[in-house]
Parts: C-alpha cells; structure tokens; sequence
C-alpha cells in the first residue's frame, strides 16, 4: 500500500490544546502523526506556532479556517498561514442555506472565488469539507456537485470527509474515486448508526461559537476511533491510492469514555497495524 502521509486534525484534541497548547502536540508526534491540520491557533502567533512545529518535528498541511478570517485583509491572513507553511485553507462549514439552491448562492461562488484567487497568489489552495447535507440533492443534483462545477479547479479541492459521505448513504471510495486527481487530503472518520441518511448528527456553532446540540441520539450516532466502526478503511485507503491521495487526516469530532488522546492514539495504532502506516 501507498505510504500515506498521516496527519490530525486537531479539533479532535481540542480540550487538551487549550490545556496544554505544545504538551498536547508533543504527545500527538509521539503516536506517531507527521502532520497535523489545525482548527483555532489558540491566541498562538504564526510565528510561535511554527517554531512550535518546528522543534516537534511536525508540519502543518492544512488548516480548517471560516471564510471570515479573510475579510479584513485576505493577503495578511493568508501570509499568517504560509508562515507555518499550510499548503490548503479548508472551509470547515458552510450553511446550507448558503449553498446551492438559495437565494445566496451566487454570492457564495462570488466569496469562494474572491478567497481562492487570494491563496493561489500566496501558493496555498482553498479546500472544502463536507458534512452530509451537501448530498441533498437540489434539482437532481447534490449540492456539493454545484460547488465543485461553480469553481475552477484550480480555485478549489474537496477535502472529503469519508464519515459523513457514508452517512449519506454513499460509498466512500466510491465519491473519492469521482474526484481523483483533486483528493490530496481525505479526512478518515469512523461511527456507528442505525440506519445511514439518518439525518443531522453532529453538533452546530452559533455565530457566539456556542454548540448547539443537533444529534440524532434516535439514530444512535456516535463516532468511533479508527476500526470501532462501520467504516471499510481498505476499502477507502485502495481509492485513496489510486485516486492520487496523499494525505490522509485522522479526526474524530466527539470521544466518550475515553479521553481525546486516547482516542486519537487508537486511531493511529489501527493506521500502523493494519494498513502499515
């Protein structure tokens, strides 16, 4: 199998970031994460973050960042990320009453655009990330379809993330092979449910950052560390391989009994053992 370069997303340790930022990150190397996708720098400069990075032995391929972070000045927000050498800024959630279908819509494409064309400049590439209300289907087609054939793939990458595809109620492998050539980055998630197209089953944010409990406990919903789930990562890893894959990013949104780096550490141990990464 492909060595896939192995990474965090760190919104899964996000409790133990605020506790403690380098300790944290230190501990996310030792399980043996190359490269990490961060979620809030918490009040950390670019420059600290890379001298952080840096004396880990860690890099940074991404990060998950609203497109609101841009809107004071887009250039010194995107040379804030090239600092720490981020190579893809991924919208982490866009309202569905923006996106295909709404009245927004256009001005959406208008934002996406406008972003894009500012991290080209700087050598860095917009992603996005879907949940799985972007395969709802608006007129026949999925509304992440409308997203992808909006932009010119030189603005914008998917940044698939396999556990809410499935949850959709579609293969995985199946929507990373549609977008071979464009998957540098594929989030490995895993859950359990009762049923798939089940529904809402993740957690919203408020414009204040407040959750907003939206889970599907009906359903029984719960993510999973790597290989406690339903999930078919053979499956999965194969399409990433051959679909030009070359990253993929562990994340898991919510533990339970276990601690966040627990957690994550189980995930990487599953990756090790079984897949040889």
């Amino acid at each position: 199998m492909k060595q896939f370069k192995v990474g965090l997303q760190l919104y899964s340790v996000r409790n133990a970031m605020k506790e403690d930022f380098v300790g944290t990150l230190k501990a996310v190397k030792e399980m043996g994460y190359e490269y990490v996708e961060f979620a809030g720098y918490f009040g950390r400069t670019a420059e600290e973050i890379k001298a952080i990075l840096d004396e880990l032995g860690l890099k940074c391929v991404s990060v998950h960042q609203g497109l609101d972070f841009y809107d004071e000045d887009a250039d010194a927000a995107a040379e804030f990320l090239k600092t720490f050498g981020v190579k893809y800024s991924v919208i982490p959630w866009y309202g569905k009453e923006l996106l295909a279908g709404t009245p927004a819509w256009e001005e959406s494409v208008a934002r996406f655009k406008k972003v894009g064309e500012v991290l080209a400049r700087h050598g860095m590439k917009l992603g996005y990330h879907n949940h799985d209300f972007e395969f709802e289907k608006v007129d026949g087609k999925y509304i992440h379809d409308y997203i992808f054939e909006a932009l010119d793939p030189a603005i914008i990458d998917p940044e698939l993330d396999t556990c809410w595809v499935h949850y959709a109620g579609i293969d995985p492998a199946d929507k990373i092979r549609e977008f071979a050539g464009r998957v540098e980055i594929v989030h490995l998630k895993d859950f359990v449910a009762k049923r798939l197209a089940g529904g809402p089953a993740y957690a919203l944010i408020d414009a204040d950052g407040n959750e907003i409990k939206n889970t599907r406990e009906d359903n029984g919903f719960a993510f999973r560390p790597l290989g406690m789930g339903r999930q078919d990562f053979a499956s999965i890893l194969k399409a990433c391989e051959e679909s030009g894959t070359e990253y993929v990013i562990v994340e898991q949104d919510q533990t339970y009994e276990l601690s966040e780096l627990e957690a994550v550490k189980i995930s990487r141990d599953f990756l090790r053992d079984n897949f040889g990464l």
